[in-house]
């Protein structure tokens, strides 16, 4: 007898009694071991801790992309804020013309100086406020002790503010109307502490004229008051002023002379040019007698002007500010710390003040990531990313301006550095690519609405227009492949017909990539999608409350019972195909591109009931057919084969430059009617569903 086939054998393995009599043999021998040196508990165990932990291990993959925000995507630690600084009071000693800083948070600035007198310094100074603290327990211990020292120390402060009121009502019986200039002595000396208008009149004409230092330093305190004035003071070293302001005209004119005069001043007595000046220039002077003298107020007067941007809220008056401060902003080459604080502002005063402080504050933004290397320009780049994601969360016809400004600013900001915005742009992309993958693979409610939104759609759209600007002069293939990938999972994530508006925006961004990179995107399959929704059978009725297609992703319930509903996608569908068909009309496989389409759409003319529609598709496919016979005619009379690669990339030159072809004409004609029923739409204030989707 001969040997069994693989067939056969396989066959008694499974079926055979014997065979299967042999197997659970050994299967209660094994079940009998493992009882015996309880291992069976171990694995059932196992087994069930191994389910347990896929389980939660799934739960938290879905519960931590739920919880990604779209600026997660830069780990950059914002700690710097404004807060830890604001209660810095800097007032210079007036007994010297080389004063020096008394600051209360004992900053330093660690890139200019050495590092290890930087934290020794530090160190000194955490000692320092221990001892303070030590000093005042043990001094309200020696008041709970002993009260009569206690009401002592009340009689001395009273008698203290007495002086001090005399003092104030002395110096203004007197006044300084009619003062003349003064040497440095007589400023040190005589300069009261209560600033009247006639005052500071004269200490301006002393710093204007003279170049006096002291009178200089006694206006930049008088100026840090000022700046300080609406603060609340959260130490008791800040109660202590060096100066008192009087009125309003004072405050006034100490803020303009400032704000108008101290660039020039600083200059003028650094002997820098008011025009060329680099930041190696400064740096240079960083040792010399000259700034070692100016550097305190130089210092005092940026801290006080970052901090009145930090506390006014009137918009002229911040616009005006951050004007003059950008005057200045070589100086901060040597405060680092001051520098970040500017960005920090100027990005949040770019991202919510109105046309003009917005403009303003931009080109702090866009001088800082300029003139300072590459670090800068990374910190510039990171900071207004995460500001336009966070202000484009919410769209409207009120808010759709101020977007789309600030995605030009970016974008402006990106062309200075393209190839490094390239590789930033590539980390953003993967992470919405990320959010997109995880959406499509557990369809959970929370991460689908976050794609669904406007921040992720401007993220996308902000993209795009990067793309589109700088893909004829730079090699973006990377990118392009991963914005298309994505907005494609975009459309086949969200296919019904309530969200036709989120749809048509991919169709166009793809288009809109076609047409700046040359290359063939297609986009045909997407747009017959619009013409094939389905319509409800009861669709006849009118559409109720309006909205505007701008602030809109996913349509209303309602609007897919009305009966435009049909045709807005038709002539929508019209519109994309015109667009794309209008890039590669003089392309030497038109017809080939054009033959699926006009299937489609002869088949839809012929089912449609709506003869508005039935008109605008009927146009569409005569002209693609004049454009189809047209190309036709030209390749038959071309000398060229097909494998020919650079003789095609010339067919039809002449034709494109001109222009003048049929379907060139008729896409332009609808282009201009798109336009025109917008503008009309928008100056008139008409309901938003009469120019819905044209």
């Amino acid at each position: 007898m001969g040997k069994l086939g693989k067939k056969a054998r396989k066959f008694a393995r499974k079926n055979l009694q014997s065979v299967l009599r042999n197997k659970r043999k050994l299967k209660s021998k094994f079940k009998r071991k493992a009882s015996k040196t309880t291992g069976g508990q171990d694995v059932e165990e196992n087994q069930e801790r191994d389910t347990t932990n896929l389980s939660t291990e799934r739960k938290a993959m879905t519960e931590e992309i739920e919880d990604v925000s779209l600026d997660d995507v830069f780990s950059e630690d914002d700690s710097e804020g404004l807060g830890e600084d604001s209660d810095s009071d800097v007032y210079l000693s007036e007994d010297s013309c080389c004063a020096h800083l008394t600051e209360c948070d004992g900053e330093s600035e660690n890139n200019i100086d050495s590092s290890n007198g930087g934290s020794s310094l530090m160190v000194h100074n955490r000692d320092i406020r221990a001892e303070l603290v030590k000093k005042a327990k043990r001094l309200n211990k020696l008041k709970e002790k002993d009260p009569e020292f206690a009401r002592f120390l009340e009689r001395y402060d009273v008698s203290i503010k007495q002086a001090k009121d005399d003092e104030t009502s002395s110096d203004d019986e007197g006044g300084l109307d009619g003062m003349h200039p003064m040497n440095e002595d007589a400023v040190r000396s005589h300069v009261p502490k209560c600033l009247t208008s006639g005052q500071v009149d004269s200490l301006c004409n002393m710093v204007k004229k003279d170049h006096n230092m002291a009178a200089l330093t006694c206006l930049i305190n008088a100026y840090c008051t000022a700046c300080h004035s609406d603060s609340k003071a959260p130490s008791a070293s800040i109660s202590v002023l060096s100066h008192n302001i009087q009125s309003g005209e004072t405050f006034s004119k100490i803020l303009m002379f400032m704000l108008h005069e101290a660039d020039t001043i600083f200059r003028k007595l650094l002997g820098l040019s008011c025009s060329n000046c680099k930041k190696e220039t400064v740096l240079e002077l960083k040792n010399t007698s000259k700034w070692l003298s100016l550097k305190p107020l130089i210092k005092s007067y940026l801290r006080s002007t970052l901090f009145l941007l930090n506390q006014v809220t009137d918009s002229e008056l911040l616009t005006f500010t951050i004007c003059r401060l950008r005057t200045s902003i070589i100086f901060l080459v040597a405060f680092p710390t001051l520098l970040r604080k500017l960005l920090k502002i100027s990005v949040h005063l770019w991202a919510t003040g109105d046309e003009s402080l917005s403009s303003h504050s931009f080109l702090i933004i866009k001088d800082i990531s300029s003139m300072f290397g590459l670090n800068w320009f990374d910190s510039c780049f990171v900071k207004t990313y995460k500001a336009f994601i966070n202000h484009a969360q919410y769209v409207d016809q009120r808010l759709f301006e101020h977007i789309h400004f600030l995605r030009n600013s970016f974008l402006e900001l990106c062309s200075l550095d393209v190839q490094k915005s390239s590789n930033m742009a590539m980390k953003c992309m993967l992470h919405l690519a990320k959010i997109l993958q995880k959406g499509r693979q557990t369809k959970k409610k929370e991460v689908v609405k976050k794609i669904c939104s406007w921040q992720y759609i401007n993220c996308i759209e902000l993209w795009v227009a990067f793309i589109s600007a700088n893909a004829p002069e730079y090699d973006l293939h990377p990118l392009l492949y991963m914005i298309v990938q994505i907005i494609n999972g975009i459309a086949l994530l969200f296919p019904g017909p309530r969200y036709l508006p989120l749809r048509i925006r991919c169709i166009q961004w793809l288009n809109q990539l076609a047409g700046s990179t040359g290359i063939f995107i297609p986009v045909i399959s997407l747009v017959l999608d619009v013409v094939a929704y389905k319509i409800a059978k009861d669709g006849g009725r009118k559409p109720g409350k309006g909205f505007e297609l701008q602030s809109t992703i996913k349509l209303p319930k309602h609007w897919l019972k009305s009966r435009n509903f049909q045709g807005e996608c038709i002539s929508s569908a019209i519109e994309l195909l015109s667009e794309h068909f209008a890039q590669w009309s003089y392309h030497i496989s038109f017809p080939e591109l054009a033959t699926a389409p006009l299937v489609h759409l002869k088949k839809l003319y012929e089912i449609t009931s709506i003869e508005s529609s039935r008109r605008v598709i009927k146009r569409f496919i005569d002209q693609v057919e004049m454009n189809v016979d047209f190309v036709q005619k030209k390749r038959e009379e071309a000398p060229f084969s097909p494998k020919d690669q650079q003789t095609v990339e010339t067919f039809l030159q002449i034709e494109r430059r001109s222009g003048n072809t049929p379907f060139t004409q008729y896409y332009r004609s609808i282009m201009s009617s798109v336009t025109a029923v917008y503008t009309l739409g928008y100056a008139l204030r008409l309901p938003p569903q009469l120019f819905m989707l044209h």
